[in-house]
């Protein structure tokens, strides 16, 4: 007699055992059957809670100066945990690495390139569009979506790629609504006025808008109680493009985001959350000086692939820039083959051109193809020392750079001057380790294992018992 088959062993099983065997064996093959995807592989840590705070453009060779004004961050790395340098993804751009910090892969897995989102028209020079869905844009998963579906809580401030994520609990993000609950609650508070929160980013300085995410951070902790913050401060990175890394200007700034930093210690500890609470402080990427730069479209309108202005422009092949290296796009489908070869060994020619990267050589460098992702360029330009990149098609193809924009980042992840900040804190931590690296894609894993959760499998690991002991309080 054939075996049954599964759909009508029940069937036939309910006539020849007692129910509780049925049970029993309905037990066994749920117990055998795959975790369903996303589904945490250890139980969530209700009772823990993360926050990770992120420094935007905060080189690590600005903390080898002792006189660096940060006494609170000197204290998390004397009483937690703390690595030389902490190693980014490419392109070393914020909205790429913050995305990396919470997917636990390269931008080959979440496809975020820039600052938002590249939108491609045929004969047209692509753009981008910062305020656009989450869901658009990432195309992995992240540390909040695992955190939300496994019912913890979840809060950000000013993080990035973030817009509509559906896995947000509380928010007050870049661009804070007026009629959000975080925004009314700190209205109500007398924080900030309603106008203040609808005029949020017109005209005001980085700084008053640091000091109200922080302001903001701080009321979430308290009143709210996430397991999970993400928090992005943005002031330094403003500073380090007007004057360069280094300099007063520069110290000033890091100054004021490390009393930020104190007032957020200082509010878990008024939350009662201390002793169930690890920081992760950290940023994206590091800087450069430059002083010139190379405007790939400019040859490119010398040959006639670029024509016209604004609205009346055609480009079948454009270059975006992000400082450090460039994405070339060739727009023309028919001429693609072509125009990519031609393309390559020209720019190979252009002073302060160090390197042109065809798409066989992406995956190295932790990039998408351009046969995988629309958001991948056809080439990547990699800019000499002391020069950038920059998207103008008018005037000449090497200018001097811009005297208010100084800074420059984007560079490749392997260049030092690259390098960003890691400091652990709190809940798991032992205090004195030292770590010669960490990497962005080791954040997210990280941040899961201590969560109780898992980001599955992605290209970072978690090294979360290398920071401190392993403790079964909440999983991990």
């Amino acid at each position: 007699m054939p075996f049954p088959s599964w759909s009508d062993l029940p069937t036939r099983c309910c006539r020849r055992m007692p129910l509780i065997l049925i049970v029993l064996f309905a037990l066994v093959v749920t117990a055998d059957a795959p975790l369903a995807q996303g589904t945490p592989a250890a139980a969530p840590a209700r009772d823990r809670h993360v926050v990770i705070i992120s420094l935007d453009g905060f080189p690590a060779s600005l903390l080898e100066d002792a006189r660096l004004p940060i006494p609170t961050l000197r204290r998390l790395m004397r009483e937690g945990a703390s690595a030389a340098r902490l190693h980014v993804v490419n392109p070393a751009v914020t909205w790429p690495n913050h995305t990396s910090m919470v997917t636990g892969v390269r931008p080959a897995g979440h496809q975020v390139l820039y600052n938002g989102l590249l939108v491609r028209t045929e004969g047209r020079a692509p753009r981008v569009e910062p305020w656009r869905d989450k869901k658009e844009m990432v195309h992995a998963p992240t540390l909040y979506d695992r955190a939300f579906e496994a019912g913890l809580t979840t809060a950000q401030v000013d993080w990035v790629a973030i817009y509509n994520p559906g896995t947000i609990t509380w928010s007050f993000a870049e661009r804070p609504d007026p009629d959000g609950t975080v925004e009314r609650e700190l209205v109500a508070k007398g924080v900030v006025t309603r106008d203040q929160v609808a005029q949020f980013n017109q005209g005001s300085s980085s700084a008053w808008r640091d000091q109200i995410w922080t302001d903001a951070a701080v009321h979430i902790l308290g009143e709210h109680k996430p397991n999970l913050l993400l928090f992005h401060l943005l002031a330094l990175d403003s500073m380090h493009h007007r004057a360069g890394p280094g300099g007063p200007e520069s110290y000033t700034t890091i100054g004021f985001l490390d009393a930020q930093l104190a007032r957020v210690i200082q509010a878990l500890e008024d939350a009662g959350l201390r002793d169930r609470t690890t920081v992760l402080v950290v940023s994206d990427h590091g800087f450069r000086m430059a002083e010139k730069t190379v405007r790939p479209n400019v040859l490119f309108r010398e040959r006639g692939l670029i024509t016209g202005t604004g609205t009346d422009r055609t480009a079948a092949a454009w270059t975006m820039a992000v400082g450090g290296t460039a994405m070339v796009y060739v727009t023309d489908p028919a001429r693609r083959a072509e125009l990519v070869a031609t393309l390559a060994s020209e720019l190979a020619q252009v002073e302060g051109v160090a390197e042109v990267v065809t798409p066989d050589r992406f995956a190295e460098l932790g990039l998408p193809t351009p046969d995988a992702s629309t958001q991948a360029g056809d080439l990547l330009l990699v800019s000499k020392d002391g020069y950038d990149f920059g998207s103008g098609d008018t005037g000449d193809l090497i200018v001097p750079v811009d005297a208010t924009h100084r800074g420059h980042h984007g560079m490749l992840a392997s260049d030092p001057k690259m390098d960003g900040i890691f400091v652990a804190w709190g809940a798991g931590v032992t205090a004195g380790t030292t770590l010669d690296a960490a990497r962005t894609i080791d954040i997210g894993p990280t941040a899961a294992e201590w969560l109780g959760l898992s980001l599955g499998n992605v290209e970072g690991h978690s090294i979360a018992r290398q920071l401190g002991p392993h403790t079964a309080s909440g999983g991990r």
